[in-house]
């Protein structure tokens, strides 16, 4: 933190606490001028709380840590709620034993109200035990494609356009699979399945995509009736990004992991989408390509 600020003889002085840090300004000299003239004395202080930051940092690590913990305990911390709710119930009935009371609760007593009330918090707990134990998410685990490799490029498209466009799975524009790379389904020869493009734009995806102009984002495709709009895609393919190229067309990039794209994913997928869009629109309408 800043510790003081000083005039003396036309310097002035900074010291700093963190880090010893001594730093010295030139000034003009002002001992030769009349009183009057003379600058006043001044003091500045600035101060920072550096332990506010440390204790931050420190109190995210030690969140870090229980985390860790708990992920690493799962059974024990998912069976803790059974364990308290049980040692309760136990609870009480020694301390009715103890106590000399009878068994059967008694409304009239102050006594058997409180253990009424601690045996249903202790029943909730166990019931809380339960569903916990009943209910687990369900592990995410990458996949490996069923299909074939697969790398179809329209003969007509320029070596400068293609470099671009390898890097999405199929590219359909202006009514045409200008694209397919990656793995696919295989057809029955065991051949890469040729996306239909004709098909494609009359589905539901495709319309809905280009209408709405903005990125579609299948984070489990499984869960997606539209999935057999697809087919060219491998059978367990887990997520899918459909990211319009303008009016005229969409690139299609599957995932092998469940909500496997992140946030920074479907960022840069959008601007290599307009990227695309701005290349193929300027290219494609001189080219002869064949439907």
């Amino acid at each position: 933190m800043c510790k003081g600020v000083s005039e003396s003889l036309g310097v002035v002085i900074l010291v700093m606490e963190a880090g010893s840090f001594v730093r010295s300004i030139p000034l003009l000299k002002h001992h030769h001028l009349p009183p009057s003239h003379r600058p006043f004395r001044h003091y500045v202080r600035v101060s920072a709380n550096l332990q506010e930051r440390g204790s931050y940092k420190g109190g995210i690590k030690t969140r870090e840590l229980i985390s860790e913990w708990v992920s690493n305990n799962d059974d024990s911390v998912r069976s803790l709620p059974i364990y308290v709710g049980g040692i309760s119930l136990l609870g009480v009935l020694f301390n009715r034993t103890l106590s000399g009371i009878a068994p059967v609760a008694d409304a009239s007593s102050s006594q058997s109200r409180a253990d009424l009330l601690t045996i249903g918090l202790a029943v909730t707990n166990i019931l809380a035990g339960l569903v916990w134990l009943s209910i687990r998410p369900k592990s995410i685990s990458v996949v490996p494609p069923r299909g074939v490799e697969c790398q179809r490029i329209h003969s007509n498209i320029p070596e400068r356009v293609a470099s671009e466009l390898t890097w999405s799975l199929v590219v359909v524009y202006d009514g045409i699979c200008v694209l397919q790379i990656g793995y696919a389904s295989s057809n029955e020869g065991g051949e890469p399945t040729v996306v239909d493009s004709s098909k494609l734009m009359q589905g539901s995806i495709y319309q809905g995509v280009v209408k709405s102009g903005s990125q579609s984002y299948l984070a489990n495709l499984s869960l997606y009736p539209g999935k057999s709009e697809l087919p060219f895609l491998p059978s367990n393919t887990q997520a899918v990004i459909l990211q319009p190229l303008g009016d005229k067309g969409i690139a299609i990039l599957g995932g092998d992991t469940i909500r496997g794209f992140t946030t920074s994913d479907q960022a840069w997928i959008t601007l290599i989408g307009e990227k695309l869009d701005a290349t193929l629109s300027k290219h494609m309408t001189s080219l002869p390509l064949a439907r």
